[in-house]
């Protein structure tokens, strides 16, 4: 969507809290010994509470009200009796939707002591969230956060996941832009443009570029590699981007 009013700002920045809170609350009950059903009964609640709605549940029936991946799963994972150990990679992914407005934010952490390279993966791809970021302005174009945050990765000799992209959303959870890729492509030369609201959503992988969709239907894997994610909402203004579920 394109944001032009006070009441599409006030709104976008409602439920990008409600997400945000959410998010940052199963992050911190993130523990050893806990399920990932467990963690997403607590954000049902917390949605309840906030008087807003899941957007996988809402929009698309999917089996839970946030998307919750752990290490081969690196997106849209199904929360269940998956109990999660001490070292893992876990994804936790929050959208939502209150008076009409959505929000869509997600983050990847190690459970306590892990692998130096899943910290590493989580560290690189804030750095390129952050790279790509400064790219988020009007009138840019949209590739110029692809290569971004590519480039990043090569820095620290990863590479990033192709075929998960980021998204515009505001009035649904999947709308125009269709795609924020992870790498540069030159044909994608569409302009960012004054109130564009996106999902940016860098994955960066330690080997492989691409995913595949699990059995379930859902849940998208690696074969060999780690990937972790970081994404926000954001509104883009001349003043610079609008971060609404920090």
């Amino acid at each position: 969507m394109i944001a032009k009013t006070e009441e599409d700002f006030n709104g976008l920045k409602e439920i990008g809290k409600i997400c945000g809170e959410i998010r940052d609350e199963l992050v911190q009950r993130a523990k050893p010994g806990i399920t990932t059903k467990e963690l997403d009964e607590i954000a049902e609640e917390m949605f309840a509470k906030a008087g807003a709605q899941s957007a996988p549940k809402g929009e698309y029936d999917f089996p839970g009200y946030t998307c919750i991946s752990v290490n081969e799963e690196v997106a849209h994972g199904i929360p269940g009796k998956r109990v999660i150990q001490e070292g893992d990679l876990v994804n936790i992914d929050v959208s939502g939707s209150r008076n009409g407005y959505f929000a869509d934010t997600g983050i990847s952490i190690v459970v306590g002591k892990g692998d130096e390279i899943l910290q590493k993966i989580c560290d690189v791809v804030k750095e390129a969230f952050d790279a790509g970021l400064k790219k988020a302005k009007p009138g840019s174009k949209k590739s110029a956060l692809g290569k971004a945050v590519h480039n990043v990765a090569k820095q620290h000799g990863l590479t990033v996941i192709k075929n998960l992209t980021g998204h515009g959303v505001g009035r649904s959870i999947h709308e125009a832009p269709d795609h924020i890729f992870n790498y540069y492509s030159r044909w994608d030369d569409e302009i960012l443009k004054e109130g564009m609201v996106i999902a940016f959503e860098p994955f960066i992988s330690t080997l492989e570029e691409e995913v595949f969709q699990s059995e379930d239907g859902w849940t998208f894997l690696t074969d060999e590699s780690f990937v972790a994610q970081y994404e926000h909402t954001i509104i883009l203004t001349k003043e610079g981007p609008v971060i609404t579920t920090l």
